[in-house]
């Protein structure tokens, strides 16, 4: 099993799924992470505020020899800030599942200097093979918020998993990655299914599905469908149980 060296690098992690990555497979090499970074359970390091407002100044005093972020989770002036206190900072873009286990694999491996973990092993082969359908392919509407109603556009990670499962993003071509579009459009855009993440927007069996009368709904969980990290391994059979 892969752990911390001896005298592995200090980390302060940014973005909730990298956080749980490094948690997991480096125990101990991590000093900070937002307060957003619930996982793993019980995660006992210092908390230097949200993804997008990170105290620079709480950062710089744990001094990190490594600070992880992400180019779509966290900002580009706060990234420039904490490069400008002298810290190391290692910007990952992950918009599809390739790009995913290979900036996972960079920052564990190149960034933390452990061992690749048996997990992320473990997710390349649950996508190389993931589990066999019972539906054709189908368009789906996919809401990320309400109130506005924003959903998945263009080149997503969440997009890429659902689109290898069979379903795709009905707004995939939309100039946006993550646009508003008003609820009468959305019921109009021809989908087949409309796919309702437990997060960012908590979508619930009572809040949601009545917005869409007529459609069939797949309430998934977020965690699957959105972190990349040691859930990606499940993430295959997960999504496939939940979108029947």
């Amino acid at each position: 099993m892969p752990g911390a060296p001896a005298r592995g690098p200090r980390v302060v992690s940014l973005v909730p799924s990298l956080t749980e990555a490094i948690a997991v497979s480096a125990p101990g090499l991590l000093v900070g992470a937002t307060d957003w970074c619930v996982r793993p359970a019980g995660l006992d390091v210092v908390r230097v505020g949200g993804t997008k407002n990170p105290d620079v100044m709480a950062i710089a005093a744990l001094r990190p020899d490594l600070v992880v972020a992400n180019e779509e989770e966290n900002r580009a002036p706060d990234l420039a800030a904490l490069r400008n206190a002298g810290l190391d900072v290692l910007v990952t873009e992950v918009r599809t599942l390739d790009q995913a286990l290979t900036e996972l694999e960079r920052v564990l491996v190149t960034g933390c200097g452990v061992r690749a973990p048996r997990w992320l092993a473990d997710a390349r082969a649950a996508w190389e093979a993931p589990p066999p359908s019972s539906y054709g392919p189908r368009g789906a509407v996919v809401p990320i918020w309400r109130r506005p109603w924003m959903v998945l556009g263009r080149d997503t990670f969440a997009g890429d998993l659902l689109a290898r499962l069979g379903v795709v993003n009905v707004y995939a071509n939309h100039p946006e990655r993550y646009p508003r579009i008003p609820l009468d459009e959305l019921r109009a855009a021809g989908a087949d299914l409309v796919v309702l993440p437990d997060e960012p927007y908590r979508f619930t069996a009572t809040d949601g599905p009545e917005s869409f009368p007529g459609l069939p709904a797949a309430l998934v969980d977020g965690r699957f469908l959105t972190w990349y990290g040691p859930s990606l391994a499940g993430a295959p059979a997960a999504l496939r149980a939940a979108l029947r």
